[in-house]
């Protein structure tokens, strides 16, 4: 290697030539570095993949269960998350699963780091559980499978935690989000609250202009496609395909920045770099039959949102039947689950507000402004922000009355009304919403809906003629190439890590030359004209590649428009010109609207029945239904009182608190009347109470407004009054 000294003499030389010459020596030098960090890549790809179980999770781990020693062996598994030190578990406290997407990629990104779903959940003091998968498929599992396996991994969690104040949190990671949905529409009684962040579940959703990444299916003509993988890769699918479609919704980064950021900052940016591409170069592969059941019941067919998809044991899949709450975390910023993939759901099976609370249903969503997709779980930001929020407020979301909710987060500051009852450094706030505030941000078309439907239809004939015409030529050529083929050959997506590392014998040079470039470091200064222009440069390759970015996304977008909107391909694939939904629309069946008029005749005649517990908690839904929303302040005074004066379990208290939730929707004047006849004589009983019910109300501040009313009444109620004036003005 050539002694950096040498430029020594250009230290007398005029300031611009002095310039041109330090940049020159910190570029050569940059470069190095730069190749001997894809260097390390590579070698640290093949250290990763000889793992047994490739992961990336930073906390130790103890196995559970092994899906593979399944009746129906699946490649999953459940481990227990060792505590870091210093860390107090809370056995009473209801466990965390986090269940990681077998997208392309391999597991851990939900324990990443330290601040990552996992570790907001053990610094709260929740014992943990992890769900993650092999690299290779068991020999015929199916979806059904996997099901089937994280229901038992959900038992035995249950199990190991018998006196848990609740039953387990469970987190879906993006992909994993629609198979934990799955399973708690046909297996509820296993679930506490559910937290689906990034995941996708109504597939047709969108905004025309935006996120063209739903019209794929379509403009390639269906899931034939994805038959033709498998059956080229032996019956498997390889997850690098999955990860090379992320990868081209931004080829500025994936072709450019990302690599740019390298080698512009290679001295403090390596080590984050080798972090990262641990995770996202570890390819995972997915049988035939799982992958083409994903594309045509999911992301083309989109048949989980309205109900049409069926077990083959004959169970249809309805996300009604879901009883805990579920928390949606979206972002604005994400070009993969845009918001209206995420809560485009709830749209298509809900007409009314009336419907969604009638199910039982309480539904979260969190909007964040601009992180992307893979920033919702990997973010350090984010993780000490929503995660920490949702985890350190899960029971307060468990409880929260039947409807729809925006979790509002605003930072904690140091004039904050009762600072002790704020668990983290923001306040988190459920506020309701309407199911016409969702309309908004999802914008359901008719229009949109009948192209997707087409399209739909076109894969399912694409599809059947690919298998008719092609398939067993397609599979006897590929099993006649993995004949001659050797049994470990090289995937494409191996190549660049097998020639950038130490298995190339000319990368040992690099490795040797950037450690003399490491002894001899020569950065240059910042304020040298060269890296503004170097800067410019980037910022010019960047705005070329998302023109041309922008430019085919445009293409795609119009091409999917004017073939699936034409009325003679919609016709010709049986859609009919009527003003019918193109697919199913899961209305209110005849035997639910029965089961809910039975339910509110047996919640009518018991409105007078309980004790001071339950007037107590009336007269706090009462109180909240008239402001803003609910406070998490308000929920651990409450939580504080039950400590000390009740034995009531929070699955009791949910159940008591929906109760006399719905008593107050159906007839208000009549549940209030009815207060008085339901306290104690004992008037030290009932002033206690009261006491409580002020505390619990005033916890996030002043009580004010309309609030300020409902507790005054709420009061005269208490204090003996035997009427009331109803909201009406008359006198009960």
């Amino acid at each position: 290697m050539t002694d950096p000294k040498v430029f020594s003499p250009f230290q007398h030389l005029p300031a611009p030539a002095q310039q041109v010459a330090d940049y020159w020596v910190d570029g050569w030098q940059r470069t190095i570095l730069f190749w001997d960090t894809l260097r390390r890549r590579g070698n640290q790809y093949f250290e990763h993949k000889a793992m047994t179980v490739p992961h990336v999770l930073t906390f130790e781990a103890e196995l559970v269960l092994d899906g593979r020693t399944f009746e129906r062996p699946v490649n999953y598994g459940l481990v227990r998350i060792k505590p870091p030190e210093g860390v107090v578990i809370d056995p009473k406290k209801r466990p965390f699963v986090v269940v990681d997407p077998r997208a392309g990629h391999g597991p851990g990104i939900g324990g990443f780091k330290a601040d990552s779903e996992l570790g907001v959940a053990l610094r709260a003091g929740h014992p943990c559980y992890f769900v993650g998968f092999t690299p290779e498929p068991m020999p015929g599992q199916t979806i059904e499978d996997i099901m089937h396996a994280e229901a038992r991994f959900l038992e035995k969690v249950i199990e190991l935690h018998p006196n848990a104040d609740g039953k387990p949190c469970v987190i879906g990671n993006c992909q994993a989000g629609w198979a934990v949905m799955m399973l708690a529409a046909t297996r509820p009684e296993l679930f506490g609250p559910i937290i689906v962040p990034g995941s996708p579940l109504s597939y047709w959703a969108g905004v025309e202009g935006k996120n063209p990444m739903r019209y794929t299916g379509g403009v390639l003509g269906g899931s034939w496609l994805t038959a033709l993988t498998s059956d080229l890769g032996h019956g498997k699918f390889d997850g690098a395909n999955l990860v090379g479609n992320f990868e081209n919704l931004n080829p500025a980064n994936t072709y450019w920045t990302k690599n740019y950021e390298l080698w512009s900052k290679v001295d403090t940016e390596s080590e984050r770099f080798l972090e990262f591409e641990t995770w996202w170069g570890g390819h995972v592969n997915l049988n035939a039959e799982e992958m083409q059941w994903i594309v045509d019941q999911l992301f083309i067919g989109n048949r989980l949102a309205t109900a049409e998809i069926v077990t083959s044991d004959g169970v249809r899949i309805d996300l009604r039947n879901i009883r805990s709450p579920i928390v949606c975390f979206c972002s604005q910023g994400d070009n993969i689950t845009p918001p209206q993939q995420a809560l485009g759901w709830i749209v298509d099976l809900y007409e009314t507000d009336d419907d969604l609370r009638a199910c039982g249903q309480t539904i979260v969503y969190a909007i964040h402004e601009s992180i992307g997709h893979l920033g919702i779980f990997v973010s350090g930001g984010v993780a000490r922000k929503e995660h920490q929020e949702f985890a350190s407020n899960i029971d307060l979301i468990d409880v929260l009355p039947p409807g729809l909710y925006e979790a509002v987060m605003t930072p904690k500051t140091a004039d904050a009304t009762s600072p002790d009852l704020i668990g983290g450094d923001w306040i988190v706030r459920f506020e309701p919403r309407a199911l016409a505030d969702l309309r908004a941000i999802v914008q359901p078309s008719p229009e949109n809906e009948r192209r997707f439907a087409t399209a739909r239809r076109m894969s399912e004939i694409n599809l059947g003629l690919y298998r008719t015409l092609f398939q067993p030529f397609v599979r006897a050529f590929a099993n006649s190439q993995a004949a001659i083929e050797p049994p470990h050959q090289i995937k494409p997506a191996e190549l660049p890590n097998l020639l950038l590392s130490d298995r190339n014998p000319l990368m040992q040079q690099i490795a040797q030359l950037a450690e003399q470039v490491r002894e001899q470091r020569q950065p240059v200064a910042p304020d040298n004209p060269f890296l503004q222009w170097q800067a410019m440069f980037s910022e010019g390759m960047i705005a070329a590649l998302d023109g041309w970015r922008d430019l085919r996304d445009r293409s795609l977008e119009q091409i999917f428009l004017a073939v699936y909107s034409a009325p003679l391909l919609q016709a010709l694939v049986g859609l009919q010109a009527s003003d019918e939904p193109p697919r199913r629309r899961p209305g209110v069946e005849p035997e639910r609207i029965a089961f809910i008029r039975q339910r509110i005749a047996e919640l009518k005649a018991r409105v007078a029945e309980g004790g001071l517990r339950e007037a107590a908690i009336r007269g706090l839904v009462y109180i909240g239904m008239a402001g803003p929303g609910v406070d998490e302040r308000a929920f651990n005074e409450l939580r504080q009182i039950r400590a000390g004066h009740t034995t009531i379990t929070l699955e009791e208290f949910k159940r008591v608190l929906r109760e006399q939730f719905f008593a107050l929707l159906l007839d208000r004047d009549e549940a209030l009347a009815a207060i008085p006849r339901m306290l104690p004589a004992d008037p030290a009983g009932r002033a206690e109470m009261l006491t409580a019910i002020r505390a619990v109300v005033s916890a996030a501040g002043e009580v004010i407004g309309e609030r300020a009313e409902r507790l005054a009444r709420i009061e005269k109620l208490f204090n003996g009054a035997e009427t009331i004036k109803s909201d009406s003005g008359k006198t009960d």
